[in-house]
């Protein structure tokens, strides 16, 4: 009898332990959710600079490294760029002064230096 009190105790005692264990998991759980969700909508509150017109390479230097550049020749030719101090940008997506986030996407449209921006691109600018 009293080997199945200690038994009942013990087990007893490893319920509560699992218990509070899991709920500072929970809460440490919760509080990285938290974190996450914040991390993921990147808000950085600084405005996405003007590019346009400027050399490609500008737009390399100055976004944070976590964000996703993607870069299509606009001149028609679905040229690959290789070497970006030789581009300059015809477009960019998010609009400049627009709302950017720090691992956010950014779109840019260009064209060899020297090369005049397409009248469709110009038009459409985004």
């Amino acid at each position: 009898m009293r080997r199945a009190a200690i038994v009942g105790a013990g087990a007893v005692l490893a319920l509560a332990a699992m218990a509070v264990s899991s709920a500072e998991a929970a809460a440490e759980a919760e509080a990285a959710e938290a974190e996450g969700a914040a991390d993921a909508t990147g808000a950085d509150g600084s405005p996405m600079p003007d590019f346009l017109g400027k050399g490609l390479w500008r737009v390399f230097t100055s976004l944070d490294p976590r964000t996703r550049l993607d870069v299509h020749d606009v001149g028609g030719g679905d040229r690959r760029v290789l070497w970006p101090p030789h581009w300059r940008v015809c477009t960019q997506h998010p609009a400049p002064g627009g709302r950017r986030r720090a691992r956010g996407r950014v779109v840019v449209g260009v064209v060899k230096k020297g090369e005049v921006c397409p009248a469709r691109v110009t038009a459409a600018r985004r």
